[in-house]
């Protein structure tokens, strides 16, 4: 079975949007897992216009599945991730300009900073990944980082499955069977939804993981956190 870990920045925004503590994100976190997720991820922001360093102090003790913080490795990332120990670390190349994530690093040019970044956090017991798009160069150029896992881009699928063409599933398939060649995990995520996860999930073999925040947040307020988070359990089977 393929892992959901729920993304709860959306629950962030809306708190900050009004001030106070309400909606609470350590009560959405406890209350995801209590439903059935099998991981939360946070990705804090410099500026932390969702998701705020102290969310992620306050986090910590209390996801009691896995605990994934995204972030782009700059040095006050860094710091946050080494002193609150989650279960994985992904990097994201975000810019400081972007309102959401936008592209996989290229992992080429990028290969010596990888490299000294992911040293740091598997030096302390943290599992580690990198966004990537679904190139095979690229996935290659990762397992040169060291990284343990991978984590598909996959807003080019979502845009194109949401238009009919179903065959947009398949450079993913491709880089999923040269990750699992190389040996590293296959993670995905970024605007999968219900209505695209179970092709997604059918068609991409040794899927470890997918991370979806925005949709199933959005899904939620219709439906409910509990029934939204037992559909995805459902099709990740």
């Amino acid at each position: 079975m393929t892992k959901l870990s729920v993304n709860i920045n959306k629950i962030a925004t809306l708190r900050n949007a009004r001030g106070g503590n309400t909606p609470n994100v350590v009560a959405a976190a406890t209350n995801a897992e209590a439903y059935g997720a099998q991981g939360i991820t946070v990705h804090p922001r410099p500026d932390e216009r969702h998701i705020t360093y102290q969310d992620v102090r306050d986090l910590q003790p209390i996801v009691t599945t896995e605990f994934n913080i995204e972030g782009n490795p700059i040095p006050q990332f860094i710091e946050l991730v080494l002193k609150n120990k989650p279960t994985q670390v992904t990097l994201v190349p975000d810019g400081n300009d972007v309102l959401t994530s936008n592209a996989g690093w290229d992992t080429l040019k990028n290969k010596a900073f990888l490299q000294d970044v992911i040293k740091t956090f598997k030096d302390e017991g943290i599992r580690t990944s990198i966004f990537v798009d679904p190139v095979l160069a690229q996935i290659e150029g990762a397992k040169e980082t060291g990284t343990d896992r991978i984590e598909l881009y996959t807003e080019a699928y979502a845009v194109a499955y949401a238009k009919g063409d179903t065959s947009a599933v398949k450079p993913y398939a491709a880089c999923a069977e040269l990750a699992h060649e190389l040996n590293l995990g296959v993670n995905a995520g970024h605007d999968l939804s219900l209505d695209n996860i179970a092709f997604f999930k059918k068609n991409m073999p040794y899927l470890d993981e997918v991370s979806i925040g925005h949709a199933l947040i959005s899904e939620a307020i219709y439906q409910g956190l509990e029934s939204v988070i037992q559909q995805y359990l459902k099709f990740l089977k």
